[in-house]
């Protein structure tokens, strides 16, 4: 069953990280056309700044998720470190419990606040504002998916040896 969750885990990974790369690839194909239309022929796309925007909090919001994954939260590792190894695991749990619980925030006022925001269109594209914000809540339940894995042990960070670097003296 671990085995399982994991190669499911690490799909939802490469399905994440290729979307997120692409997103930010978009953006800087939009934002170097835009700069050229701009300057050059003293022309801009309509959208153009819109969609970068759009696509910008996307890509930061999918960023926090792969974060996670990764726990590249912020911590207090001076404190923690100081602990004892025993309690340093529980500490370790708590945080991770602490995670899974933002994340359930970000999922029910995500989804709240998105739907208050679906009436409401963007001026450029007409697209329902909604589309701006639906990314908060899926943000959520990555966090939550990630925080649970690794609450029950299931690591799927891609730089693992991060954790384990020696201080230097």
């Amino acid at each position: 069953m671990y085995k399982i969750i994991k190669k499911l885990a690490l799909g939802l990974d490469r399905l994440l990280e290729v979307f997120a790369l692409t997103t930010l690839s978009v953006m800087v194909i939009i934002v170097t056309v835009q700069v050229f239309t701009r300057t050059i022929g003293n022309f801009v796309y309509f959208w153009s700044e819109e969609v970068t925007l759009l696509l910008l909090v996307w890509t930061a919001f999918l960023g926090i998720a792969i974060g996670f994954r990764e726990k590249l939260h912020l911590s207090m590792d001076s404190v923690t470190r100081r602990i004892p190894q025993s309690m340093q695991k529980i500490v370790s749990k708590v945080i991770t419990i602490t995670v899974f619980i933002f994340g359930l925030y970000l999922v029910i006022y995500g989804w709240q606040y998105t739907e208050l925001m679906h009436a409401n269109t963007l001026a450029a594209t007409g697209l329902p504002r909604s589309i701006q914000y639906v990314i908060v809540p899926i943000t959520g339940v990555l966090v939550c998916i990630y925080s649970f894995l690794q609450i029950v042990g299931i690591d799927t960070r891609r730089h693992p040896e991060s954790d384990d670097e020696e201080e230097v003296s």
